[in-house]
C-alpha cells in the first residue's frame, strides 16, 4: 500500500483515524496503531508481517534482558546477540544473492547456490530502528519500554515503516507515553499541512519528472549532451521530491495521530559543501550511520588516517545498505572520497564565496547521483561521457521535462524545507489545503506510483 493511492487515501486512512480517535485508553491506540500497521505491511505481502513481527519480539524481550543484567559484560553480549540476529535476516534477504553471484563468477565450483528470495520492503528501515533501540538501551539512554504494544507500534507505525524516516524510540517515547491525549488543533494543522505538501512534491513534481526522464535512461546509449544533462538535473530533482515528499507525509501522518517525526530534509541542494549536504539529506540515516557506526569505530578520535578510515568505511557501508549493487558501494566510496576532502581543505574552502561553494557541492552531489542511479558502472561510464561532449550537443530534451528542470532550479536553491513552513488552523487555510489536495490527486490520476525508496 502507498500513500498516493485510493485504497489508502479513501479507506485505509479514514477507518484508522476514526477508531483510533474514538478509543481514548492509551492501550486500546497503541493495538489500533500496530494493528492497522501489520495491515498496511501485510498489504504487499502478508508473509512478511511474521519477519517484522519475530524481528520486533526479538529485540523487545533482549532489551528487557539487557535492563535487568547486572554487569556490562551481560548487557554488552545481550546487545551483541540481538544485532547479529537482525543483520543476519537483513544480510539474506538483502545480500545473499548479490555476494552469492559474486562468489560464483570468482569460484563456479564452488559458490554456493542461487535463491528466489524475494527483498521484504522496509527492513532495512525497520531493522535499524530495532538496532538502535537495542543500542540505546544498551548505552543507558533508554529504559526498556515493558508494553509489548507500545514497542510494536514504535517499530511498526506504518506512517514511517517503508521508508523512513529512520526514527529513534527515544525521539518519539515522550508521544507515545502521552498517545491518550486529545488531538490538538494545530498538530492536525500541521500533518494535514505536511501531508498535501508532500502528495504535491511526490504526484505533481517527482512523478512528472519520472515520466519524462525513465524512457531517456531506458535508451541511455542514444542522449545527447543536453539530454545527458537534463535527465541528470532530472533525475536530482525527481529523487528529492520523492523521497522528500514521502518524509513529508510521514510527518504529517505522524502529527495526525499525535507522534512527532524527527525532520528528514533540511534544503540539501542549498548545502555548501559535502559534509553540509550530508547534515541536510536524509538526516535520520546520516546521523544514524554517525551515531551507530561511525562513532562506534572510534570516529575523529584516533588520528587523522584513522578518522578519513571510519569516514570511508561509514560511507562504503551506507552506499551497500542502499542496496546490493557495485554501482551503490561505488557512490558511497564516493561521498567518503568528498568527505575526506572536505575535512582536508576545510579552511581554504571556507574562504570561497559562497556562491561558489554551493555551486560546485551541487555539481558533485548531481554527478553522484548519475552513479547511483546507474544500474551498472557501463550505464554510468556512458552518462556520465556524454555529459562531457562524446554525443551530438542538443536534441533529446522534451518540453516538460524542460519545464520541470527550469522551474526547480530556483525552487531548490530558494525555498526552505517543508519543516519550516507555517500551517495556519483558519478556515481560509482549510480551504487552501482542500485545494492543494485536490491538484495534486488530479495528477495522481488513479497511478499509485511506488516512492522510490520503498527499493531500499
Amino acid at each position: 500500500m502507498v500513500f498516493n493511492s485510493d485504497i489508502f487515501l479513501f479507506v485505509f486512512f479514514p477507518v484508522v483515524f476514526i477508531l483510533f480517535w474514538s478509543f481514548k485508553a492509551k492501550q486500546a491506540r497503541y493495538v489500533i496503531l500496530t494493528v492497522s500497521s501489520y495491515v498496511f505491511y501485510g498489504y504487499w505481502d502478508w508473509r512478511f508481517c511474521w519477519l517484522l513481527f519475530i524481528s520486533s519480539m526479538i529485540s523487545f524481550f533482549t532489551a528487557i534482558l539487557v535492563d535487568g543484567s547486572p554487569t556490562r559484560r551481560r548487557r554488552l553480549a545481550w546487545m551483541t546477540a540481538s544485532i547479529v540476529i537482525d543483520l543476519t535476516i537483513l544480510g539474506f534477504f538483502k545480500y545473499y544473492n548479490f555476494f552469492t553471484s559474486n562468489i560464483y563468477s570468482l569460484f563456479t565450483s564452488s559458490a554456493p547456490p542461487l535463491l528466489r528470495v524475494v527483498l521484504p520492503v522496509g527492513i532495512s528501515f525497520y531493522t535499524f530502528h530495532t538496532i538502535s533501540y537495542i543500542v540505546d538501551v544498551t548505552q543507558g539512554k533508554v529504559r526498556a519500554t515493558r508494553n509489548l504494544f507500545e514497542y510494536l507500534t514504535y517499530v511498526s507505525l506504518f506512517s514511517q515503516l517503508v521508508a523512513g524516516p529512520i526514527v529513534r524510540f527515544r525521539q518519539i517515547e515522550e508521544d507515545l507515553e502521552r498517545i491518550d491525549h486529545p488531538p490538538k488543533e494545530e498538530q492536525v494543522a500541521v500533518g494535514i499541512g505536511f501531508f498535501v505538501v508532500g502528495l504535491i512534491k511526490k504526484c505533481v513534481i517527482a512523478d512528472s519528472i519520472a515520466k519524462e526522464i525513465d524512457p531517456m535512461l531506458a535508451a541511455y546509449t542514444s542522449m545527447s549532451v543536453a539530454g545527458a544533462w537534463a535527465a541528470a538535473l532530472g533525475y536530482t530533482f525527481q529523487l528529492y521530491y520523492d523521497f522528500s515528499g514521502y518524509s513529508d507525509m510521514a510527518i504529517g501522518l505522524g502529527h495526525l495521530f499525535g507522534i512527532r517525526i524527527p525532520q528528514n530534509f533540511d534544503s540539501p541542494y542549498q548545502a555548501t559543501g559535502i559534509r553540509d549536504f550530508w547534515r541536510r539529506w536524509h538526516i535520520s540515516l546520516s546521523s544514524w550511520l554517525r551515531d551507530y557506526l561511525y562513532i562506534g569505530l572510534g570516529g575523529n578520535r584516533r588520528g587523522e588516517v584513522r578518522t578519513n578510515l571510519n569516514l570511508m568505511l561509514t560511507m562504503l557501508l551506507g552506499g551497500l545498505w542502499h542496496g546490493a549493487s557495485w554501482t551503490f558501494v561505488a557512490w558511497g566510496a564516493y561521498h567518503g572520497v568528498l568527505l575526506t576532502c572536505d575535512r582536508a581543505y576545510e579552511q581554504f574552502w571556507a574562504r570561497v564565496p559562497v556562491a561558489i561553494r554551493r555551486s560546485v557541492t551541487f555539481l558533485l552531489v548531481i554527478f553522484g547521483w548519475v552513479l547511483f542511479r546507474s544500474a551498472t558502472f557501463e550505464m554510468a561510464r556512458v552518462w556520465l561521457w556524454k555529459m562531457f561532449g562524446s554525443a551530438t550537443l542538443s536534441g533529446g530534451v522534451t518540453a516538460p521535462l524542460l519545464f520541470w528542470v527550469v522551474l526547480c532550479l530556483p525552487l531548490v536553491n530558494l525555498l526552505k524545507d517543508t519543516w519550516y513552513f507555517q500551517f495556519p488552523t483558519t478556515r481560509r487555510w482549510a480551504v487552501a489545503y482542500a485545494l492543494a489536495f485536490f491538484v495534486a490527486y488530479l495528477f495522481m490520476n488513479g497511478a499509485k506510483t511506488v516512492f522510490l525508496y520503498y527499493q531500499f
